[in-house]
């Protein structure tokens, strides 16, 4: 039903300048789902995730929360409920870990939320090793703890809405077994994620539903599990050892 539908995107047109990397996605997510993007560098995944933020301007429908953000600014989405964790991280790496989770607390003060304490003790259950942490600049970090940083920065402001784009980008298997772990354990929590994720066996793992793009374009949606056992997404990317255990 629609009104289970926290986003709902049609016809999404984006790029940067003249160069149209978007043409005509659409894409929808229930509340309380883990979505997935899969498909190869350069098929327009981060694009999508910048435009559905409002970092790039785009054309098309984005309904969230069954209205219209279209026109919104990033800052409105944010407030709205939006949060992204980008495959750069962004985190300022000469302050301390807890002073970049409490500057995740944005939304939170602005809602009138003056004491962070509690989602800060939420973030901390998830990521234990941030708290052993907390007072380590955040430049300090190995990438596994710089991750777990950046997506626990963005919980502080209790999103409806939680974008990862690449979040096991770099990181040693152990730790990318660690991150999935933590991203399907926020189910509990309510949250909607949308992941994007060049790691395509983890992420139909982990997602409800999932879509293939390729050259800014849906190739193929499903249930996670139904992709993973289609031959086009298992011969392209998911190898040749997975079909011949299917």
């Amino acid at each position: 039903m629609a009104s289970d539908l926290l986003l709902n995107v049609k016809d999404l047109h984006a790029g940067y300048g003249r160069a149209e990397v978007l043409h005509g996605l659409n894409l929808s997510a229930k509340k309380g789902s883990v979505i997935t993007v899969i498909g190869p560098n350069g098929a327009g995944k981060s694009t999508m995730l910048n435009a559905l933020m409002g970092v790039l301007p785009s054309r098309g429908s984005i309904e969230y929360q069954g209205r219209s953000v279209t026109l919104n600014s990033l800052e409105e989405r944010v407030m709205q409920g939006i949060a992204l964790v980008p495959e750069t991280r962004a985190l300022f790496g000469t302050m301390p870990v807890e002073d970049n989770l409490l500057l995740g607390a944005y939304r939170q003060v602005r809602l009138g939320v003056k004491d962070s304490s509690a989602a800060m003790e939420n973030v901390y259950t998830l990521f234990p090793r941030l708290k052993e942490r907390r007072a380590q600049l955040a430049g300090t970090l190995s990438g596994g703890e710089r991750q777990m940083l950046a997506v626990g920065r963005a919980l502080m402001s209790k999103p409806d809405l939680l974008m990862l784009d690449e979040p096991s980008l770099g990181l040693a298997p152990l730790v990318v077994k660690e991150i999935f772990r933590i991203i399907d354990s926020l189910r509990s929590t309510g949250v909607t994620i949308l992941l994007v994720e060049q790691n395509a066996r983890a992420a139909l793992e982990v997602a409800d539903y999932g879509y293939v793009l390729e050259m800014g374009e849906i190739a193929l949606e499903g249930p996670a599990a139904d992709l993973a056992k289609d031959s086009r997404v298992i011969d392209t990317y998911l190898g040749a050892a997975r079909k011949s255990a299917a």
